[in-house]
């Protein structure tokens, strides 16, 4: 496996995507977000916050348009939170094990999809 230095430098080439992805939980995501799963064999990730698209975190205006999601991971456990604004959380999942090998990511859902900072 890669570097978390080598994964992240990757990443930080990706600027726009031109083709997108469609996920079974009716959203999409870009080429950076299926390299980040494939690279860190995490489309769990993908899973996870497709699968917090629900009506209750809808209903929210400000989340229809724009969603920030940050995992954090510490000790092999993360923390998975949405937030509508900077640090303006509205959600957030424990994960008791996960083996991602960043400290940290974040990644914006505009209008259903995915993507990473620099491809927004």
């Amino acid at each position: 496996m890669k570097s978390a230095e080598e994964i992240i430098a990757e990443l930080k080439k990706f600027s726009g995507s031109c083709v997108l992805y469609k996920h079974w939980l009716n959203i999409r995501y870009t080429e950076g977000i299926k390299h980040l799963a494939e690279t860190t064999q995490s489309f769990w990730l993908i899973d996870a916050i497709a699968s917090h698209q629900t009506q209750q975190l809808l209903s929210n205006p400000y989340l229809e348009e724009l969603q920030i999601w940050r995992l954090i991971v510490q000790e092999k456990s993360g923390i998975l939170i949405c937030e509508w604004d900077t640090d303006k959380e509205v959600l957030r999942q424990d994960i008791p094990y996960t083996d991602f090998p960043l400290p940290t990511i974040k990644l914006y859902l505009a209008q259903k999809v995915l993507m990473l900072p620099t491809e927004y």
